[in-house]
């Protein structure tokens, strides 16, 4: 059965499809079978994978609202053993067309459910928000991804974002985990950088990944060119980052080690 993992933060600009988009393909290229679901009304991992949302037949939000087959509305992507569920502008209306339904919170798990053991993988790029789509996401995941971007204000809504985990822990999602914590836009020439770095790390201690992704402009441009950027600079050092984090979270898929957090609010925020 795969695992499924949410890549979540509020803020947007964090590098938080960026690292959905690029995870997933590198997940792919080891030889993972990998789902990737756009779940932002943007459609950013959607159109940073070269895909024309303008010429869709169906997508996530087919499937939430109308009940759709994941298989019928996903689509094949340039990287080998990666598949996508895309989003359309249609998804904005998910939010308030979600709130006079009952078991709200579950509409995304249940669709996913239908095709967990056809995957190894599963990511869910949730917009920046915590909206309804957010919780579907949160209800649906074993993990969370929580890219952080090491600038002014990192931390700044971070402690809204957990208090929203540990009530979607406490009423939904009992067995909900932090996985990783990836700290993005790093720039460890400015001492800003180094030391919102330090805060982040003794913020939330083992759950930050021993590897940062730095700025790095060719995986700016990668999505412009709708490419990951395993595909569009795989020597760059963008890409060497996010090859060696997707290595973690196989290593997690293959044996289940990573250490689950006491209380998610224990420590932090």
């Amino acid at each position: 059965m795969g695992v499924v993992f949410a890549v979540v933060n509020q803020k947007g600009g964090v590098g938080k499809t960026t690292t959905a988009v690029n995870l997933a393909s590198y997940l792919a290229l080891d030889g993972a079978s990998v789902l990737l679901i756009d779940l932002d009304p943007q459609g950013n991992a959607s159109s940073g994978l070269g895909v024309d949302r303008n010429l869709l037949e169906r997508s996530v939000y087919d499937v939430i609202m109308e009940g759709s087959s994941v298989i019928e509305s996903s689509i094949s992507t340039d990287v080998s053993g990666l598949t996508l569920l895309p989003a359309t502008i249609d998804l904005a209306g998910a939010e308030v067309e979600l709130m006079p339904k009952i078991a709200r919170e579950y509409y995304l798990r249940k669709a996913i459910d239908t095709v967990r053991m056809n995957y190894d993988f599963i990511l869910i790029d949730a917009p920046p928000s915590l909206g309804l789509l957010t919780i579907n996401a949160l209800v649906s995941a074993d993990a969370l991804i929580i890219p952080i971007q090491t600038e002014f204000y990192a931390l700044e809504g971070i402690s809204q974002l957990i208090q929203t985990v540990d009530l979607v822990r406490l009423h939904l999602n009992p067995s909900l985990l932090i996985a990783r914590v990836i700290l993005t836009m790093v720039d460890n020439r400015t001492r800003l950088s180094q030391q919102v770095a330090a805060d982040v790390r003794q913020y939330f201690g083992e759950q930050v990944s021993a590897h940062e992704i730095p700025r790095n402009v060719r995986l700016s441009e990668a999505p412009s060119h709708g490419k990951p950027i395993s595909l569009y600079d795989p020597k760059s050092r963008g890409a060497e980052a996010y090859k060696k984090i997707a290595q973690e979270v196989l290593r997690y898929g293959e044996t289940g080690t990573w250490t689950r957090p006491g209380s998610i609010d224990s420590g932090c925020c």
